[in-house]
């Protein structure tokens, strides 16, 4: 991974953030030191980031809709193409190389737009006119770093049970043209809690989620007064952004991932617990009046979402096109993951079988179905890929909690899904039910790989997997070219 930091940042930084910077002069320092002259450069460096982690071969597509989920043949494939090869596994051939050293890439260009955050604001601090902006803005990145480096380690390192057995990882935290050491499993883990520590001290002591709900950091300076004053917006919308709750959730799913079972379920309740001033939930699970409204992706149990504008586009070019789809009738998922329940809202309304224009038929989920954007209000527009959510927390403290309170959870969960099961009878049935939600719950949001491989899911375990396929969740480094 020689210099790929750097010459990524060429590639991806300055233009994502403020594209107004790079009309004159080239590319340099310069234009750092300009871009972090004054508060608003930092607001939009940082707004620059998240535009990355929108990009298709980051989260808004690969990580999570289509290269990921295609490693666990969640989609129809034609036989041949890369889609196909990554289900088998085939991580030696070009085209798969190809498609995973495009997420290896833009992972670390993420990193390295936020480590060129970082770098400049503690020695600018005084720059921050504006009170608790420094905080915030320094605490989202480390949440940043921290987020986008775990699922690095979950997509490229070992199976956490065996770190020894994969390949050891770069934990970035500078921006320079240095080489960056690969570390241990061991010091790449310590190096992202870290992180995680530092953000939630930041963002403990500003983030106006603590102090209001959603609803109302969702309308600021609303009309007639009350709710949420925000003389700056930044401060506003924090369901969008990495929010002090999302990095607890954060903490869960990492805790989870590195086996730490006593802080997965401390960090988890504490996000389930949250409420506002009047004791109302901070947070809520979905339920079937969201999705009769046409919130598919459950956008009032997003602690941590990115807003995608082009997600109505999206949905038309990947699934109503049919490109994303599972089947062409209803049978194979309605049978096979759901389990022909006829009461789960997941298959009764998730999931529609289209009719393409050329007569044949596609079976294809629903979750980014968003409203025209001409046609939206604030609280009717759910354009968000999710990045963390409520019932991640539910089946994280439910795994990690004792067994009688794991029913418990599991049950709640299940009943806002209208899903009416028998309860397990042991821990492994328990364990064995909570995988089988991590399927159905996180179906073309990337997780259910990860839940596969932390759980080194054996082949007859799979819910699709070609016959040919050799499961092999240690992916290679990709052979990344450096970004001219």
């Amino acid at each position: 991974m020689k210099n790929l930091i750097y010459t990524l940042l060429i590639a991806s930084l300055l233009y994502t953030s403020c594209d107004k910077y790079l009309d004159v002069e080239p590319r340099s320092q310069i234009e750092l030191d300009k871009l972090y002259k004054e508060e608003k450069g930092f607001q939009d460096a940082l707004s620059g980031i998240y535009i990355l982690m929108k990009h298709e071969d980051s989260y808004g597509a690969r990580m999570t809709q289509t290269t990921v989920e295609n490693l666990i043949s969640n989609w129809d494939v034609t036989a041949g193409t890369v889609e196909q090869k990554l289900g088998l596994f085939s991580y030696t051939d070009a085209d798969v190389d190809k498609a995973l050293s495009a997420i290896f890439s833009k992972q670390y260009a993420t990193i390295a737009s936020v480590n060129a955050l970082l770098n400049n604001i503690d020695e600018r601090k005084s720059v921050f006119k504006t009170e608790g902006l420094y905080n915030l803005i320094k605490g989202e990145a480390l949440a940043i770093r921290a987020y986008v480096h775990l699922d690095i380690l979950r997509l490229f390192g070992p199976i956490p049970t065996s770190p020894a057995e994969g390949s050891r990882l770069a934990y970035v935290t500078q921006f320079s043209k240095a080489i960056n050491a690969h570390v241990e499993f061991e010091e790449y883990k310590k190096m992202l809690l870290k992180d995680i520590e530092e953000a939630t001290a930041l963002l403990k002591e500003v983030d106006p989620i603590l102090h209001y709900s959603v609803s109302e950091l969702r309308e600021p300076n609303r009309v007639g007064g009350g709710g949420y004053r925000a003389e700056n917006d930044f401060f506003a919308y924090r369901t969008l952004r990495m929010n002090y709750y999302a990095v607890r959730a954060l903490e869960a799913r990492a805790q989870l991932w590195f086996g730490n079972k006593e802080q997965a379920y401390i960090a988890s309740k504490e996000v389930i617990g949250a409420v506002n001033n009047n004791n109302s939930p901070k947070f809520r699970l979905g339920s079937s009046s969201d999705m009769n409204a046409g919130d598919y992706v459950l956008r009032e149990e997003h602690i941590f979402g990115l807003y995608d504008r082009a997600m109505f586009d999206w949905f038309g070019m990947r699934y109503s096109n049919g490109v994303l789809k599972k089947g062409t009738t209803v049978t194979l998922i309605k049978n096979t993951l759901f389990g022909n329940t006829n009461t789960d809202i997941r298959e009764q309304s998730l999931w529609i079988l289209n009719t393409l224009s050329n007569g044949a038929k596609a079976h294809v989920i629903r979750k980014y179905e968003a409203k025209d954007p001409k046609t939206v209000s604030m609280n009717t527009d759910y354009k968000q890929i999710p990045m963390l959510r409520m019932s991640e927390m539910y089946l994280i403290a439910a795994e990690t909690t004792s067994f009688t309170e794991g029913i418990t959870l599991l049950k709640e969960f299940r009943d806002t899904r209208s899903l009416k099961l028998t309860n397990p009878s042991n821990d492994l049935e328990l364990k064995r039910e909570i995988i089988k939600e991590y399927r159905k719950e996180f179906y073309a949001e990337g997780q259910g790989f990860f839940n596969y491989k932390r759980n080194n899911v054996a082949k007859a375990d799979f819910l699709f997997i070609p016959n040919a396929a050799t499961i092999n969740y240690v992916l290679p480094l990709p052979k990344v070219e450096p970004v001219k």
